[in-house]
């Protein structure tokens, strides 16, 4: 039996994965603000610990952790999933709206996994699976600012895989596309209210009418990616990287080929800044 340690269990697709996980057999910690939900969503479950926690408090974080291990005894996958978006230009997000993001989405992140990885380490194994986006790849207008947290979020992943792969750890960014979440929703996303004029017809300004006008119409199935974790998490060498939603892949694909050819017109000027070969 798998133990998994879920944040932002309450709703979206941390609930998912924790219901599925539960179904596979696992044994499920699902964290939350405010827990008291929990055992109502999940039901009075043998494998639930419903537990408090607010990311951005890292003395919680370990009394978190510390709990889940003395209930199950250990922590095998780590699924950092809590955080929300911020819709705006960059130059309209304030510096308190920006920084409440970074405290949840990224430092959150960073103050959850210090607390789990040492439970990681004496074991010499766990899986630490960090939630992402398709905008952790490629940037958006309008979300500038969010994106800037999942990009931290992929460069922390693609560090600690090579920190921790000598310790038996593993590490998987996950990068979901549109999926038919509440992500659009108020509980899930703060619009940047200081709206600048100038930005309206322009694509930052189109995505805030994009964003009102598809949610609960995005194409991702949230349930057939719930399925594809427990898959995912199971498996005896997952990727580093793991898109989800074919929009995530076209933009995978794209990205990878715009970069390629930008990286062969510019080449000449990129590697003239060397020392030339025979310079002593």
């Amino acid at each position: 039996m798998r133990v998994w340690f879920i944040t932002g269990a309450s709703r979206g697709f941390g609930a998912l994965i924790a219901q599925e996980a539960l179904a596979a057999g696992d044994a499920v910690v699902a964290t939350a603000r405010n827990p008291a939900g929990l055992a109502e969503k999940f039901g009075n479950h043998p494998n639930l610990l419903p537990v408090a926690l607010d990311v951005s408090n890292e003395t919680q974080a370990h009394e978190a952790a510390a709990e889940a291990v003395k209930r199950f005894g250990k922590i095998d996958i780590l699924v950092n999933n809590a955080g929300y978006g911020l819709l705006g230009a960059v130059e309209e997000a304030t510096a308190e709206e920006i920084e409440k993001l970074y405290a949840t989405n990224v430092f959150g992140l960073l103050k959850v996994t210090r607390a789990i990885l040492p439970h990681m380490r004496r074991q010499r194994s766990g899986h630490v699976i960090n939630m992402s986006s398709v905008g952790g790849y490629q940037s958006f207008a309008g979300w500038g600012v969010y994106c800037s947290t999942k990009f931290a979020i992929e460069g922390l992943s693609e560090a600690m895989a090579v920190e921790l792969q000598p310790l038996g750890i593993k590490v998987t960014v996950v990068e979901p596309g549109f999926f038919r979440t509440d992500f659009l929703d108020e509980s899930s996303l703060a619009v940047s209210p200081s709206s600048i004029a100038d930005y309206k017809d322009t694509p930052a300004g189109a995505m805030r009418d994009f964003a009102a006008g598809h949610n609960h119409r995005q194409p991702g199935d949230p349930k057939r990616l719930a399925k594809s974790m427990i898959t995912l998490a199971h498996s005896a060498n997952p990727p580093l990287r793991m898109p989800f939603g074919s929009d995530t892949v076209g933009a995978i694909e794209a990205k990878n080929e715009y970069v390629a050819k930008e990286l062969a017109h510019w080449r000449e000027l990129a590697v003239s800044t060397d020392f030339p070969k025979d310079a002593a």
